[in-house]
């Protein structure tokens, strides 16, 4: 652009009225911080729905007075490298963004041009950010605006909707079309007596696997032969691996095309061995499988319908002694999963439409999009813990993990027999009972209605659910003593010893404090408890500095 373009174009944006999320009128050139604002403004205009997201230096923000800028973009550097390529170095994905730096009106002006987001949000050192009016945040902590940006993103062509104008229905293996057929007139009663005589262009052409008698990617997806991969950008696997309790690889096996029927051979490697417990209320032990068939193969074809063939990765299987593990490469769309269990409604948008419509129709995956619900209410019903989802925004990645045993039979059966618990309530007990983080706001809701205890983030269950579950003692234990009994020990100790070190006081102390706390903090709080004592004059180190031993202050 030259000078006249770029005087025209800063004309438009100071005529814009009002505050727009995609303009911004600065002082700062902190390196840090413009990257950060190079984020926010291309995922803004993406919201917004405009190609560019605008920075002005030399401009005063509110009175839109020009008064000119000291930046010098062509000649910034950080450290030993120019400030544009440092930028370039951190921006992911990679952004075509310009500074310019000219004469407005007499004044030096930098007018800083970002493209809006296309295919995912710009992140700046992994963070994505955001505009909110005039302040810019991170994305992630506003979970309305990431769906919302999502779901402008995922309008672009959907990847297993296209042609492969090369494949034809010779490319496709016999027995996964004859597996499809079978599933097709499951799912489809009325239409069973005519499925049996449609040739194969018909059958895709039912499931819209195929458009002008051309088959698309998701065709290839779930009915091509092995050797059919070569039609496709990337290669399309299904991993299954083996793990032992220290993670150490003991077998795997991986299934390419086609992926109708890598579920079936994938579970026939899986050990699902038999668990017993005995329920409230009997003397005779129930006996049941350690998953639930229909969790973990709804979690499989979860992973296949939402895996992010464009940048390719496979979807991975790892089993475990007591714990199956299931990941896919691409982004948790809902970008929550307490959002399906709140909202019994199904996923505003896929990222696969025409794969997701045929695995649908093929009876792989539930129809209105609330299969993820139904694995958690599956999972209460056997009195199992509920499964874990792992969602890694920057790493553009999702994780589920299935137990397969109990972790604890009485705290199980109280939790899923309250009545009055709703899924939400149990999902965040189980996080709780797992020692897994929860919200600010979920632990206040909890808090009050006396179903959980304890300091953020050392919470645990309290006594309303402990006296139920038959677990008061572990949940004294959680809770800790009164702090005058602590006190007490330490005086005591020292009246028998007359002189100790801190470590020995720690060494008393460490198994009487609470068990929810980590032993670094149990350390601070017997640190915390010895000042305290000093500080009332009770006890007393013999010198300053390390190795220092403690004697209680004669008292008149």
């Amino acid at each position: 652009m030259n000078s006249g373009d770029l005087t025209l174009l800063l004309d438009r944006l100071l005529a814009q009225a009002g505050e727009h999320e995609w303009l911004e009128f600065k002082h700062n050139d902190d390196p840090h911080t413009v990257g950060e604002y190079v984020s926010a403004l291309a995922n803004a205009a993406a919201l917004d729905g405009e190609p560019f997201g605008y920075m002005v230096w030399g401009i005063e923000n509110d009175t839109r007075r020009v008064v000119g800028t000291r930046f010098k973009p062509g000649s910034a550097k950080v450290g030993a490298q120019i400030l544009d390529l440092w930028l370039h170095q951190y921006l992911r994905p990679k952004l075509d963004f310009r500074f310019d730096a000219f004469a407005y009106q007499g004044q030096p002006v930098v007018v800083l041009r970002v493209p809006a987001a296309v295919a995912q949000p710009v992140s700046f050192h992994e963070v994505e950010y955001i505009r909110i009016h005039s302040a810019k945040v991170k994305l992630a902590s506003h979970a309305d605006k990431e769906a919302r940006l999502w779901a402008k993103l995922n309008t672009r062509a959907d990847w297993s909707a296209e042609l492969v104008s090369t494949a034809t229905v010779a490319d496709l293996d016999a027995s996964a079309l004859a597996v499809g057929r079978q599933r097709f007139a499951e799912k489809h009663p009325h239409l069973a007596g005519e499925v049996a005589g449609w040739d194969v262009p018909t059958l895709l052409s039912k499931l819209k696997l195929s458009r002008g008698g051309q088959l698309t990617r998701a065709a290839l997806l779930l009915f091509g032969k092995d050797e059919s991969a070569q039609f496709l950008p990337l290669p399309s696997q299904v991993s299954w691996v083996l793990k032992d309790a220290d993670g150490t690889v003991l077998d795997y096996q991986h299934y390419g095309l086609p992926l109708l029927l890598a579920p079936d051979a994938l579970f026939s490697r899986v050990r699902n061995l038999t668990v017993r417990y005995l329920p409230p209320g009997t003397l005779f032990p129930t006996e049941v499988p350690q998953y639930d068939a229909w969790v973990i193969r709804e979690a499989l074809h979860n992973a296949i319908a939402h895996q992010d063939y464009a940048v390719g990765g496979r979807v991975n299987v790892i089993e475990k002694p007591d714990e199956l593990i299931f990941s896919n490469v691409g982004r948790f769309l809902p970008g929550k999963v307490e959002c399906l269990l709140t909202q019994d409604q199904s996923p505003e948008q896929y990222r696969n439409p025409c794969l997701t419509q045929a695995m649908v129709a093929l009876k792989l995956i539930d129809t209105v999009g609330s299969g993820i619900r139904r694995m958690f209410i599956e999972q209460r019903k056997r009195f199992f813990p509920l499964p874990d989802y792992v969602i890694e925004p920057e790493q553009q990645r999702v994780e589920v993990r299935i137990t397969g045993r109990i972790l604890g039979e009485q705290y199980t059966h109280a939790l899923m027999q309250q009545p009055d618990l709703s899924l939400m309530d149990v999902f965040l007990l189980d996080k709780v009972q797992k020692r897994l983080p929860i919200s600010v706001e979920d632990a206040r809701a909890l808090r009050a209605r006396k179903l959980i205890e304890g300091r953020t983030p050392n919470i645990h269950v309290s006594a309303k659910v402990a006296r139920v579950m038959g677990e008061q003692a572990q949940h004294t234990l959680n809770k800790g003593l009164d702090s005058a009994y602590y006190r007490e020990l330490v005086l005591q100790h020292l009246r028998n010893f007359t002189a100790c070190k801190r470590e020995e006081l720690e060494a008393v102390m460490l198994a009487k404090l609470p068990d929810v706390l980590s032993d670094a903090q149990k350390r601070n709080r017997v640190k915390n408890l010895l000042a305290d004592l000093s500080r009332r004059n009770l006890i007393a180190p013999e010198r300053k500095g390390p190795g220092a031993r403690w004697r209680l202050v004669p008292q008149k």
